[in-house]
């Protein structure tokens, strides 16, 4: 009897996750599978593009929620989501990272008494201001397998008394994607058809609201990055997320990134080619932290605060919270390091093989 299993995904770390862990269930061939894409990001660069990029097929029903305040957008997840479930009635629903979309998918399963696997649980920066934190734990607490990313996740789910025989330390299925598309990224050299030199260009990532949504803030961080752009050799280029653009033009402060290398969202074999190539990424994502610990890159996290530590203690990573003034020196230290690639344990692109067999044993 083949297992029914319903995949719910929102953003874009969501599809560069799921895409190697839909393929590894179809080749067991035991698995029914459907992707449901809620809309949570709808701007096609962060969206549509990347379900060409990672061949990924199109979903099988986009819900298309959109945007909107937290519990507003959490409650028209819940809505759409509810129906497409009771509909599909699966074994498991599969959802992935820390989003709104993430939660939504599982509190709405759990009610209906449906399985909830949950891939990259136990990831803690013990941050409660941020909105993936409380996201995060919640969903762990309603999951029913638990798939972790490293040993400082599983250690954070036995703390808060989740069950070990929940829990299942797999490995990291971004790294899966990473190795996958990185011959193709490179093969694209986005740096040399944007007149960018290679190894020496500060690769720029801001979305979270801990660094753009408060008017200060961001106008500190803006005036940051123009600092860099003055003291570094290499250009400061910026792939501007859509959230953060409307930030900056709400602000009226576009014009302090005249000296910085300003673009539209890029596609992800785009970004990762760019990112592959780069002297240091500057960021407060969490994948990203992920992608250049196994890249080399040096990557300073403009946070004060890392739900994935393996990346500080053995990868490229470093956090910084102080003073932006210091920002420019921590970035053109980090610019002078050479690249040393890491491999955290079980990031060896095997990690989504391991859940389609914890799954269909």
């Amino acid at each position: 009897m083949r297992l029914n299993i319903l995949h719910v995904v929102g953003a874009r770390p969501n599809f560069v996750k799921i895409a190697p862990i839909k393929r590894a269930l179809a080749s067991t061939g035991k698995v029914r599978q459907q992707l449901v894409h809620t809309g949570q990001h709808y701007d096609r660069a962060l969206s549509d593009d990347f379900f060409e990029d990672l061949d990924l097929a199109q979903p099988d029903l986009n819900l298309g929620v959109g945007s909107g305040p937290h519990g507003v957008q959490a409650g028209k997840l819940m809505q759409a989501l509810e129906p497409v479930i009771e509909r599909f009635r699966p074994s498991w629903v599969f959802t992935v990272g820390d989003v709104n979309s993430t939660l939504a998918a599982a509190l709405v399963a759990a009610k209906l008494q449906i399985r909830v696997a949950h891939v990259e649980a136990g990831l803690r920066s013990h941050d409660w201001s941020m909105p993936e934190e409380v996201n995060r734990v919640l969903t762990d607490r309603l999951s029913d397998a638990l798939f972790t990313t490293e040993a400082s996740a599983n250690e954070n789910l036995y703390g808060e008394g989740i069950p070990e025989n929940k829990v299942h330390f797999v490995g990291n299925v971004m790294i899966d994607t990473l190795d996958t598309l990185l011959p193709k990224a490179a093969k694209l050299q986005t740096a040399r058809a944007l007149g960018l030199p290679e190894g020496r260009y500060v690769l720029v990532t801001l979305h979270r609201p801990g660094n753009v949504d408060d008017s200060k803030r961001l106008a500190g961080v803006v005036g940051a990055l123009r600092q860099i752009a003055d003291v570094c050799e290499g250009p400061v280029v910026f792939p501007v997320h859509p959230r953060t653009g409307r930030r900056i033009r709400d602000n009226g402060i576009e014009d302090v990134l005249s000296t910085i290398h300003v673009l539209d969202p890029l596609r992800y074999l785009e970004f990762l080619s760019l990112m592959n190539t780069a002297g240091v990424v500057l960021t407060d994502s969490g994948g990203i932290q992920e992608e250049t610990t196994v890249l080399g890159i040096p990557c300073v996290t403009l946070r004060p605060d890392t739900e994935r530590p393996v990346t500080l203690t053995e990868g490229t990573n470093r956090l910084f919270d102080g003073d932006l003034d210091l920002l420019p020196e921590v970035v053109l230290n980090a610019l002078q390091e050479e690249r040393r690639p890491v491999r955290p344990h079980l990031w060896d692109g095997k990690a989504a093989q391991r859940i389609a067999a914890i799954t269909v044993s």
